[in-house]
């Protein structure tokens, strides 16, 4: 069973990062190794590609971190494939009604759940073909994340979070933001309203509401507000910061040596 699934459902708190640069050999393993649960590889914005989703998910086989794909859009291609490339949590992006979700969820699930096509002895059941009971088994362990991420989809939110098969529901704020015309503008009331909207309806649906903060503050602030699958932000912005933050530390202890001196 999907550790960060079964997590989820007793209504815990699971965190892990967005991945959109650093696809590397050690990165499931480092941040394993800094408390991660999951790694959602980015393939909506960034360089990943199936060849390269296929080798992170396989790499993340080396240590306990659950291997999580953002797709780039809803067509039937990314989600069959990236299940069967081992992604154990589907996240896809730009959901926008009910009929949508309900067919983004067959595409994700066996039947009689779904209609995903069967293609067994490959990466997603480790190379041995699996008897019957595996298609139920991976229907039970993929994580289903709803992207929602416009004000069109908000119109529609407990049209679309009530379909069954539904995992998680992620708040795309940027999106959301630029399709209510206040972009970035996250402490708008409007916005807001929107975040507390998207836990109640979860919680009327069983479902848990994800997010990525932009700080330690914000996490510990939206978690205690209901959100329960956090992203620590992205490998972007963690390097940087760290780097920054190392960097200005050592300004700091220089101040009193020229510049020239100090290297």
């Amino acid at each position: 069973m999907n550790p960060v699934k079964e997590r989820l459902r007793r209504g815990e708190w699971v965190c892990g990062q967005l991945l959109l640069e650093l696809f590397t050999p050690g990165i499931a393993t480092m941040l394993a190794g800094s408390g991660a649960e999951f790694a959602l590889f980015d393939m909506e914005h960034s360089r990943c590609d199936f060849s390269m989703a296929a080798d992170m998910i396989a790499l993340c086989g080396r240590s306990d971190i659950v291997p999580m794909i953002r797709v780039p859009d809803s067509r039937v291609a990314p989600l069959s494939r990236v299940c069967d490339l081992g992604a154990r949590g589907v996240m896809v992006p730009r959901v926008e009604s009910r009929e949508q979700m309900v067919d983004i969820v067959a595409e994700l699930k066996y039947p009689p759940e779904g209609r995903r096509g069967v293609a067994l002895g490959i990466a997603h059941d480790q190379y041995r073909a699996s008897a019957p009971s595996y298609f139920a088994e991976a229907n039970d362990d993929l994580l289903v994340i709803a992207l929602l991420e416009t004000a069109r989809a908000f119109e529609r939110l407990d049209e679309i979070i009530s379909v069954p098969g539904v995992d998680v529901a992620w708040m795309g704020h940027y999106d959301l933001t630029s399709s209510m015309g206040i972009p970035g503008q996250f402490d708008h009331p409007a916005f807001l309203a929107h975040m507390d909207a998207l836990v109640a309806s979860c919680n009327r649906h069983k479902v848990a509401p994800g997010f990525l903060p932009a700080s330690p503050q914000d996490a510990i602030h939206w978690i205690n507000k209901g959100f329960r699958m956090i992203s620590l932000g992205t490998d972007i912005g963690t390097f940087m910061r760290g780097f920054r933050n190392f960097h200005q530390a050592i300004n700091e202890g220089l101040d009193t040596l020229p510049r020239a001196a100090s290297r």
